[in-house]
């Protein structure tokens, strides 16, 4: 496992379904063990389309299949043997209107919220790609498949439910997975994703979570983690963004440390930095920040030279680079840290 980071931590090929594979190994979701794919596999996928059966349902399905299990235990077959309930047998807790606390429709409207939210954010995920974006079927389809999958992890984690901006974490994933070669990865390819996008967040939920943003593992503490590997690295360079030039890393580094980067580099070089993440054996974040402040330092003359506006235009939308290049760079701020 050791040796499949170390390679693919330098970049996996973009052929053969190599990168959907190596992915999977590194977050788990395959087993080391390759005799005991098909069967983890299997067991993940069932598991998934169970996911999707109990929780993609609206309350009107829902109950309908109460009044029929009543039904069919009373074995009355009321109405035309339908089972449907005559309007007044329908519990009071369940009636659209009754927004009881234990209704399954209050749980539905606010339900609602989220994935009109969900909605929103998934029509906007790489408007400038075909495969995401457009009127084909296919992209409809890879919509939807988006969709359900943070429907799905938003119903499953109360605590941290949707929060903007798991589409674009989302995205990568998917799209590598649904590009397999392998004609059974590009059937499963929303189970297989949904399982590693649980995996990839639970690395890095804390920056999503508004009670912790204060806190030690929070975003703000994690921005201020960036700030001070770059002190360490560049104090010319820190001294003069954040005391002279005043621009406070959260203006931009808050975007590239809560979506890994997504947003500052073209789709091709963000795969080629995710080959990098996500082979960290400790999780992407460290990572993350070697090069978050290794792109400080790949721009560091035009920074120095540029006042509070310019340095803060430069970083929002950062000039295209050589990603080999900056991994580099990045890969040069592990060896000689103080941590």
């Amino acid at each position: 496992m050791g040796e499949l980071q170390r390679l693919a931590s330098l970049g996996i090929p973009d052929g053969a379904g190599i990168r959907s594979t190596v992915w999977k190994l590194l977050l788990a979701y395959l087993p080391r063990d390759k005799a005991l794919w098909s069967s983890e596999l299997a067991k993940k996928r069932s598991q998934y389309k169970n996911f999707k059966d109990d929780l993609l349902k609206n309350p009107s399905e829902v109950t309908r299949e109460m009044e029929e299990s009543t039904s069919s235990q009373n074995g009355d077959e009321t109405r035309e043997g339908k089972g449907l309930l005559s309007r007044s047998e329908i519990p009071v807790d369940e009636h659209p209107l009754s927004l009881g606390k234990t209704s399954v429709w209050n749980q539905f409207f606010q339900d609602t919220e989220i994935i009109e939210q969900i909605d929103r954010d998934v029509k906007r995920t790489h408007p400038d790609m075909h495969f995401f974006s457009g009127d084909s079927a296919s992209a409809k389809a890879n919509q939807d498949a988006l969709k359900n999958i943070l429907i799905i992890y938003a119903k499953l984690n109360p605590g941290i439910r949707y929060v903007q901006g798991m589409n674009e974490i989302l995205a990568p994933l998917y799209y590598v997975f649904k590009n397999d070669p392998n004609e059974d990865f590009v059937i499963n390819a929303e189970a297989d994703t949904f399982f590693c996008f649980v995996e990839l967040l639970s690395g890095i939920r804390d920056n999503f979570c508004k009670q912790l943003d204060n806190s030690v593992v929070g975003i703000r503490s994690t921005i201020s983690r960036m700030s001070q590997l770059l002190k360490e690295h560049d104090e010319e360079l820190w001294r003069h963004l954040e005391l002279t030039t005043k621009v406070n890393p959260q203006f931009y580094a808050f975007r590239w440390i809560t979506l890994l980067l997504t947003q500052e580099f073209n789709f091709a070089d963000i795969l080629h930095i995710w080959d990098t993440l996500l082979s960290d054996p400790e999780g992407p974040q460290e990572t993350l920040l070697r090069v978050c402040c290794a792109m400080l330092i790949l721009v560091r003359r035009r920074l120095l030279a540029g006042d509070f506006t310019a340095n803060l235009k430069l970083l929002q939308s950062y000039p295209s680079t050589n990603i080999g290049h900056l991994l580099y760079v990045a890969n040069k701020l592990r060896s000689h840290s103080h941590s």
